[in-house]
């Protein structure tokens, strides 16, 4: 990893007038200032199918491998000559004040279509190579998502038999009576592959890496586990033996349930791990690095039984971790991975870490509620390490300091930078502090560089509703924050 900054940024918060962020001028726009403030760096949220049920989280998806079509520019289409400019004209625009997700998916939907139908009149021999190519997961993919329509959003553990055990002739029968809509959901995933290729494209030769997010699990209605059911702890119906959480601690007495099916790891090295090497395959097509979220879960996991309202009864298992790594290994050279280490780790956890040299996270929201031994702390971190202002999980710098910091946490910050902070100052107090600390790589959400209070806040963990909704407009970036990040990029050598 170069020593260098950058920025964290979920594709839906980028402007765009369809209601969500996409792969249209929005982000290249904002690759050009990331250029223009000298940062190396863009990581990203997941970009997997979302799902209104869920909230639209990146992180409830029906595939680990497809793409959200959301993120589909239709402005990019028309350029290809798959939409009309007239078509698109009369289309009003939805401000940058929210994320429209449920419009977004309206719209979307309606003109990819028409796009597909345009498509079809054309000989693209690619459209056939990207089939042939990603046949691994996309056959599993488009034949899940029409059932789920056909079978009107019922999960797959609740289909007629012979489609929910994947009875072959069934299938096959399924696939030649609606080969029309099977053929859309894969040009939906070819153009989305499409244009995020020349999005990394546009990043790579701007000096620019893409840091993407790669879920520990994978939810139990999903392609992936109807597809590989025999990797997954499951009963005989379909049901999950043991979901995933997290034991009570410091911040929950009864932990986290999460609720995913968690993996059968005794399976999945009998076929010597290939469904977690075709996963880092795909998704190294796709990023520079990968942030594997959950890490601890690739050492050991919390199994909770299926059943359970609260994550208390849960069991550690451990997982075959060397040998999954050493498989991957064999297939890939230095596997750029960044390891989600925060909360509770164990000496196993730092031991892999250790092993095979993976970059941990440092949070400086969290480095200034103890004492001068907090690992959080600049002073204590080490150089192969990713250091946060905050993520994506976390207030922003200035919402936690005006909402949540103690004042022990604010007397222990005027200390460590030897002045009084402000709600005004403190976005880059701390991005000060991240960009100058010896860490490879600093990072900082969008929302701290404009100085956003919490109303801009991502995420909210433990809570269903009313979040990812963070939009923005480059209007909001000021000359001002775009000259500051440069400068302290240079200062700092970044």
């Amino acid at each position: 990893m170069k020593r260098g900054s950058g920025l964290l940024i979920h594709i839906s918060s980028l402007p765009s007038k369809y209601g969500v962020g996409d792969f249209g001028n929005g982000i290249f726009s904002f690759i050009d200032i990331l250029h223009q403030m000298c940062q190396r760096y863009l990581q990203i949220l997941p970009l997997t199918p979302i799902d209104l049920a869920y909230d639209c989280s990146p992180y409830h998806s029906i595939s680990a491998f497809a793409g959200n079509q959301l993120f589909i520019s239709l402005d990019k289409l028309a350029e290809e000559g798959l939409l009309s400019v007239e078509e698109l004209s009369f289309f009003d625009s939805y401000p940058n004040d929210t994320a429209y997700f449920k419009e977004a998916f309206d719209i979307k939907q309606k003109y990819l279509y028409m796009a597909f139908s345009a498509f079809k009149k054309i000989n693209d021999t690619s459209f056939e190579e990207f089939c042939w190519d990603n046949a691994y997961w996309l056959e599993d993919y488009v034949l899940f998502k029409t059932l789920k329509t056909k079978f009107n959003k019922k999960p797959w553990f609740e289909w007629p038999e012979e489609f929910k055990r994947r009875d072959k002739n069934t299938l096959d029968i399924f696939r030649k009576a609606l080969t029309n809509e099977i053929d859309f959901e894969k040009f939906i995933q070819f153009m989305f592959y499409n244009q995020w290729k020349k999005v990394k494209n546009y990043a790579n030769s701007n000096g620019i890496s893409i840091i993407g997010d790669m879920p520990m699990y994978v939810d139990l209605d999903s392609s992936d586990v109807w597809s590989h059911s025999q990797y997954f702890k499951l009963d005989e119906n379909g049901f999950p033996l043991g979901v995933a959480g997290v034991p009570p601690d410091y911040f929950s007495s009864t932990g986290q349930l999460w609720g995913n099916p968690v993996y059968n790891w005794e399976k999945l090295k009998e076929d010597n791990f290939s469904w977690w090497i075709k996963r880092f395959d795909h998704s190294l097509k796709l990023y520079d690095f990968v942030r594997m979220d959950h890490f601890r879960g690739l050492i050991a996991f919390w199994e909770v039984p299926y059943g359970e309202i609260t994550a208390i009864n849960g069991t550690w298992v451990q997982v075959p971790t060397y040998e999954l790594i050493d498989a991957l290994n064999s297939k890939f050279t230095n596997l750029p991975v960044i390891a989600e280490d925060l909360g509770l780790i164990t000496q196993d956890v730092t031991e892999a870490l250790e092993k095979y040299d993976f970059p941990g996270m440092k949070v400086l929201l969290f480095a200034f509620g103890g004492d001068a031994t907090n690992p959080y702390l600049p002073h204590n971190f080490e150089k192969n390490s990713v250091v946060y202002t905050g993520t994506h999980d976390n207030n922003t710098s200035r919402g936690w300091f005006e909402s949540e910091a103690t004042e022990k946490e604010k007397h222990n910050l005027k200390r460590y930078i030897g002045h009084d902070v402000s709600s005004e100052s403190i976005n880059w107090e701390l991005i000060r502090l991240a960009i100058s600390s010896v860490s490879n790589i600093s990072i900082f959400p969008i929302q701290d560089v404009m100085g956003l209070g919490s109303n801009a806040r991502m995420n909210i963990p433990g809570t269903a509703f009313g979040n990812w909704r963070f939009r923005f407009s480059f209007g909001q970036i000021s000359e001002f924050d775009k000259n500051s990040l440069k400068e302290l990029t240079e200062i700092y050598g970044r």
